[in-house]
């Protein structure tokens, strides 16, 4: 039985992935489960996560194209089997993974007669392909093939209009969404008062993420819809505390001064997320490969152990101390 297989505690909602499959490089499945929740909780979760997971979470795309000498996307190259159309279509159904944000270059350049894929993509080093083997087009004579590619990492999708193409540029309808599909559903069990449900979540992945890294997004994304209404005081519309000269930090208060004990603080500094200390795109990439999401997980380092994270330079090192420093009034252990 369901029961039988989640090991629950009465006291503390556990989690658990309860099934993983990779079916190919761009279709992962995992199945979650958590527990035990007081009957109507489940659905509550459930509805919020699945809109989060298919709404909120990033993903990487290619957004446009440039060829040269190309009035519009149905035109045909001599040489070249697919048409522009064909072409952008398949580039549009290449999955990516990156860590950064903003704007990215990258560029197809390839002479024939060969077939092209993803693998012939030359990408910045912070954005990654993750099936090299998916078609782009077929040069069938000796021709050279350049393509200029912008990628970009958001959320959501973006529809272009169809007559938005100027000088050999092609905007492509992007969709910035890793999580394919999602689904939940609730098994309750207990009878009278003692009703317990265990939520489960299935979700479908790309493979831009996995779907662990999914429901983590997911889950951090949610949390920072809420922290506004920890604030300890009401906003005015101008995002300033009703008491006249009072500016609220960009986290609630009590996450930041706790005086009921280290364990309190610790749970505390855990739903403060990195990307809420307003860090420099580079840092902040650097702690995130370093697996350092967390307040909590930064202060398990030392000044020594974070100068010894890769990619992340001593003067970015100081302005992370800084940071602790002015807003928490905290200086990490040395070794």
């Amino acid at each position: 039985m369901i029961r039988d297989e989640i090991s629950v505690s009465i006291q503390t909602l556990r989690w658990k992935c309860i099934e993983s499959r990779a079916y190919s490089k761009r279709l992962h499945y995992g199945r979650f489960a958590l527990s035990p929740l007081r009957k109507g909780r489940a659905d509550t979760i459930g509805i919020a996560m699945r809109r989060a997971l298919l709404g909120e979470v990033e993903g990487t795309c290619i957004t446009r194209v440039k060829l040269e000498n190309i009035k519009h996307e149905y035109s045909a190259i001599i040489g070249i089997e697919e048409s522009i159309h064909d072409i952008l279509m398949n580039l549009k159904e290449i999955v990516l993974r990156s860590d950064s944000y903003g704007i990215r270059e990258a560029s197809i350049y390839i002479v024939g007669p060969r077939n092209v894929t993803a693998q012939d993509i030359i990408l910045p080093p912070s954005v990654k392909i993750i099936d090299t083997t998916q078609h782009i087009a077929r040069l069938t004579k000796s021709i050279t093939s350049d393509i200029r590619l912008q990628i970009e990492k958001n959320r959501g999708y973006i529809i272009h209009s169809s007559n938005n193409y100027q000088d050999g540029i092609f905007p492509i309808d992007a969709v910035f969404m890793p999580v394919r599909d999602a689904n939940y559903s609730i098994h309750s069990y207990g009878s009278g008062n003692e009703i317990q449900e265990v939520l489960f979540l299935e979700i479908w992945a790309n493979g831009g993420l996995t779907p662990r890294e999914a429901l983590y997004e997911a889950s951090r994304n949610l949390i920072d819809l809420f922290i506004p209404f920890l604030h300890g005081e009401e906003q005015n519309i101008d995002g300033m505390n009703k008491k006249k000269g009072s500016n609220m930090l960009p986290f609630p208060l009590s996450h930041v001064l706790t005086d009921t004990g280290e364990t309190k603080e610790k749970i505390e500094f855990q739903h403060i997320f990195i990307d809420q200390l307003e860090l420099p795109p580079q840092t902040y990439n650097s702690l995130r490969r370093a697996n350092i999401h967390t307040l909590l997980d930064l202060l398990n380092y030392s000044r020594e152990d974070l100068m010894r994270i890769e990619h992340l330079r001593k003067e970015s090192v100081e302005q992370v101390l800084e940071v602790l420093r002015k807003l928490f009034a905290i200086d990490p252990p040395r070794n």
